[in-house]
């Protein structure tokens, strides 16, 4: 019978690969459904999707340049040297592996909303929000200077929390595979939608935070796990506006060139206002 150390070692040693093939797969069944199954029919990916996955090689390129350790390195290292809560306390692997899920969702439920409302911060986000669209290449535009702080906090909090090398990679799989889906633009019936949304943020749920209105934009920051919205209070049903007709992004930055990729990697130097004029600019 396998043990959890088998397991453990397995996924460790094949984590680039593992978390390759979910991607690529992921991406292929994704857009597959975007294309036979709409949300929205009036999305559109020219002038889209290559700014956007251009995005995505240089915040690869900018973390492997940045961090000599990701952080499964860093829960390797805090495995060796008995770092962390967990380490100290002995827990169960199991039960470590639930804990370390639960605690790095929240985390990154936290961080999303600083980098909402901390000004500094959300010059870095907004990259993300000023996608005019929503589906599957929204999920990887963020600016590299966003990764990479997130990247740092994810080490530290894996070294303090002592998670197990095998709960970061499945956190770290789980993370980008939900994003993906719940970015993605294809229609779940709406029963599914309700059922779904209990366990898993879904894409009707997330579409909402990137609405134009600011109440919207300011709710359902979750990307994995829902509970942590409704838990603390930043849970929003529907957009008032309905799926179909809401307007997705800022109301700023939304000319054709805001979209460029060389205009994505400059924008959180830009001091833009929320009427489109340099201004000091407040999270929205």
């Amino acid at each position: 019978m396998t043990s959890y150390a088998d397991i453990a070692a397995l996924v460790r040693d094949n984590e680039p690969v593992i978390r390759l093939a979910v991607f690529a797969g992921l991406l292929a069944l994704l857009v597959s459904a975007e294309w036979l199954a709409p949300r929205r029919s009036t999305v559109f990916r020219r002038g889209r999707w290559v700014p956007n996955f251009l995005v995505l090689v240089t915040d690869t390129l900018a973390l492997r340049l940045a961090f000599p350790l990701l952080a499964v390195d860093a829960a390797l290292l805090a495995q060796d040297a008995g770092w962390g809560v967990l380490n100290a306390l002995d827990v169960a692997p199991w039960a470590a592996l639930v804990v370390s899920l639960l605690a790095l969702d929240c985390l990154i439920y936290a961080q999303h909303v600083l980098m909402h409302k901390v000004p500094v911060l959300w010059r870095l986000h907004r990259v993300h929000h000023t996608d005019v669209e929503f589906d599957v290449s929204t999920a990887v535009r963020f600016h590299p200077a966003e990764i990479a702080l997130s990247m740092g906090l994810k080490m530290a909090a894996v070294m303090l929390l002592g998670a197990p090398p095998l709960a970061v990679i499945v956190f770290e799989v789980l993370l980008n595979a939900t994003a993906m889906f719940n970015h993605a633009n294809f229609s779940l019936p709406l029963w599914l939608d309700r059922v779904l949304r209990q366990a898993v943020v879904t894409p009707d749920m997330h579409r909402v935070h990137h609405s134009v209105h600011h109440d919207e934009t300011d709710s359902n920051y979750g990307f994995n796990l829902p509970w942590w919205d409704r838990l603390f209070g930043t849970y929003t049903d529907q957009p008032r506006d309905g799926h179909s007709a809401m307007q997705i992004g800022l109301p700023y930055l939304r000319a054709p060139r805001d979209q460029r990729f060389r205009v994505l990697l400059i924008q959180p130097l830009r001091r833009i206002g929320n009427n489109g004029t340099p201004a000091t600019e407040r999270s929205p």
